[in-house]
């Protein structure tokens, strides 16, 4: 018989079918595992006493959470609402620093480019907005909304009227298609570019190699060697990449670039063979295209907009050259630069599949819809007069 004092548990096979899963579920919560452990051995007809002995738990925890399930079934076990911490400030208050956070620093006559937590509890307490604020608080309130007033990115307005139907074109190019049509099989396209002041740093000491729970370390001092500049031109449909390293950029390196390829196959003998360029001064306007068409009359030369060089696909390639090959510069002297570089090159071809690009010439119609709802109609006509002068 159950002393007076343990108040009896009567089970139905769905409430213990649920009380073993919460007791013996891998994802259960501590707490949560011990209360239906309590039940299910009270179920039993065990004592309370008998209960805390075998789950290591006071008999006054054992008796509360057998009387609340006794009264209340399976619901009871869960913790009951508490009222908390009073409230320490109020939403006007929470709404002023979430509203100070929004502004720019100099507009609110702080000597500052852009705030932190910290400055803006400070601010917060200068203004009177409350009397006194961490910034942990600050910190949780931004977080509800993502505000980060201390990141930033910067952007450019679109300069070149032309922008749309120029970087459609470079877009269409990479999906096949000039002017509506789609590309044939002996049809190329070629992304080229650049990538200036590649200099030969010689470390003063050696670089020592990574370790045991040692990254690698480079030493800060160097003499210069040199710089130089290494042109490139991509397949962007047959991930293949053409490279020369030249003393500087200029026409002369750059028709030398073009030469390299279009002598080679299957670009000497291709139908068309696109270019796809910046507007570097070595390839820029109609004497470039003219330049390269009548050296090799198979080529079509493509000019990325104004400031959209991010439209071309061999930026990427120079990113992955800076990361891979490049940084941390640790060159003897040039000819090590130019020697990694084609070994890279070689390395680089054997494996290279093209790059996933996903953005289309109707994301770029989504995009520059996106950009005209948000700049104001005043700079909207500032920048189309400064285009049409």
């Amino acid at each position: 018989m159950l002393p007076t004092s343990a108040v009896p548990v009567a089970l139905t096979a769905a409430e213990r079918h649920r009380l073993k899963k919460m007791a013996y579920g891998r994802k259960t919560p501590h707490q949560a595992r011990q209360r239906a452990t309590i039940v299910l051995l009270a179920a039993r007809g065990r004592s309370n006493a008998r209960i805390a002995a075998q789950t290591r738990m006071y008999v006054d925890t054992v008796r509360t959470w057998r009387g609340r399930f006794a009264a209340s079934g399976l619901p009871a076990l869960a913790d009951r609402r508490r009222s908390g911490r009073p409230v320490s400030f109020t939403p006007l208050q929470v709404a002023e620093v979430k509203a100070l956070a929004c502004q720019l620093p100099a507009e609110a006559g702080a000597p500052l480019s852009r705030w932190s937590c910290p400055e803006l509890a400070r601010e917060v307490v200068a203004r009177s907005i409350a009397g006194s604020i961490s910034p942990s608080t600050v910190r949780r309130w931004l977080k509800d909304d993502a505000i980060k007033p201390w990141q930033y990115r910067s952007w450019i307005f679109v300069r070149d009227l032309d922008f749309q139907p120029k970087a459609a074109r470079v877009l269409d190019l990479y999906a096949r298609i000039f002017d509506g049509v789609p590309l044939g099989e002996d049809e190329y396209v070629i992304s080229a570019d650049e990538k200036t002041s590649i200099q030969a740093r010689c470390r003063c000491h050696p670089t020592l190699a990574p370790g045991q729970a040692r990254v690698m370390r480079v030493n800060h001092e160097y003499d210069r060697g040199g710089a130089l500049a290494y042109l490139a031109a991509y397949d962007v449909h047959r991930a293949k990449v053409f490279g020369r390293c030249e003393p500087k950029t200029g026409i002369v390196p750059f028709m030398a670039l073009g030469n390299q390829v279009m002598t080679t196959e299957p670009y000497a003998s291709a139908r068309r063979v696109f270019w796809i360029v910046d507007n570097g001064s070595s390839h820029r306007g109609k004497k470039a295209i003219d330049r390269l068409t009548t050296a090799f009359p198979n080529t079509v030369m493509v000019h990325t907009p104004v400031h959209a060089s991010w439209t071309n696909q061999i930026e990427i390639f120079f990113s992955i050259v800076q990361r891979k090959v490049v940084a941390p510069n640790n060159f003897t002297d040039l000819t090590q630069v130019r020697d990694r570089l084609r070994a890279f090159e070689d390395r680089y071809n054997t494996t290279a599949q093209p790059f996933q690009w996903r953005f289309t010439s109707s994301d770029l119609d989504d995009l520059l819809a996106l950009l005209d709802r948000h700049t104001p109609a005043d700079r909207q006509e500032e920048s189309s007069v400064s285009l049409a002068a």
